[in-house]
């Protein structure tokens, strides 16, 4: 809905041309089929940046022509992550407390780990994404350093021997509903959760629910065009305009997710900016996602995940 209320609708009265909306839930197979059969329906896609990566390796889309764009790829957070991506928004996983039940919620992502010092359930997203991470920025790792290590199997090791402190302590979700939903009920002490998801549950259930900022994971969202889209030119003009600087602070109006260009941030509104993953309080100690590392080595590690799980 932000995106149609903030890109769509504005871009259509803007320049009269018509857009027709279609799902896209994530699934690289669909663009493929439509690139490998040269029936391309789609002229834009809202892709997460890992996707995009991946289809841009397998030559599914085009490469970006900033020139044509007439951007600076630049003013861009991880615009220079994407050849054939334009980063639209981030959504930040966080972690979230209810201020009802926990006066002196976690301040650091050890705190997490801390069973001591916070005893109860803990909320989890089932994937390795993310939680390695953490379990490693919670051990000690810095954050800088935190890629690097997962590069090497005594980095696996160590992540997966951190995490073991807490397996038996963690409730696993895997749909965003879930998280504000198991907090609400006093399921978990303590939970992951996309900004987004928390800050509507926050809002709309009346509930006191809180963020803790610390080692937040930020993940982008990119704009592609795949290969052959059969309307080129107003694929461009369509992104050139929701990248705009006012048009990405526009989305904050509808949901709390970070723009991507950088110079929207000065036009957010500063009632909503303490909401969005990017305002500079938050990104002193932010942990970007790395999607070319997860690009490359997601099957490997979901496996390990998945086989850490059962045992």
């Amino acid at each position: 809905m932000g995106i149609r209320k903030a890109y769509l609708e504005p871009f259509s009265k803007a320049t009269g041309i018509k857009i027709t909306e279609d799902e896209y839930s994530g699934e690289i197979a669909k663009v493929r089929a439509m690139v490998e059969s040269k029936a391309v329906s789609w002229d834009v896609v809202d892709s997460s940046g890992r996707q995009a990566i991946q289809m841009c390796a397998e030559g599914l889309l085009e490469t970006i022509d900033w020139k044509r764009l007439g951007l600076d790829r630049t003013k861009f957070m991880a615009g220079d992550q994407q050849d054939c991506g334009v980063p639209s928004s981030a959504s930040a996983t966080v972690i979230a407390y209810d201020k009802g039940r926990l006066a002196n919620g976690p301040k650091t992502i050890a705190d997490l780990f801390d069973v001591k010092k916070f005893p109860g359930k803990r909320g989890l997203n089932r994937t390795p994404v993310g939680n390695l991470e953490w379990a490693l920025i919670a051990d000690g790792v810095a954050i800088k350093d935190v890629y690097k290590l997962l590069k090497t199997p005594e980095g696996v090791d160590r992540a997966f021997k951190k995490l073991d402190t807490i397996k038996k302590d963690v409730v696993w979700w895997t749909a965003g509903a879930q998280p504000p939903q198991l907090l609400a009920d006093g399921q978990v002490i303590m939970t992951s959760v996309w900004n987004g998801r928390i800050y509507d549950a926050g809002k709309n259930s009346g509930k006191h629910f809180e963020i803790m900022w610390d080692a937040e994971q930020l993940s982008w969202n990119v704009w592609v065009i795949p290969k052959g889209a059969p309307r080129l030119d107003n694929a461009y003009k369509l992104i050139a305009f929701a990248a705009s600087p006012q048009a990405q602070a526009n989305l904050t109006h509808y949901i709390p997710y970070a723009p991507g260009n950088k110079d929207a941030v000065a036009l957010i509104d500063p009632a909503i900016l303490p909401n969005v993953p990017t305002a500079p309080d938050h990104m002193a100690n932010a942990q970007p996602l790395d999607n070319a590392f997860w690009a490359e080595k997601d099957d490997e590690l979901n496996q390990r995940f998945t086989a850490w799980l059962a045992k």
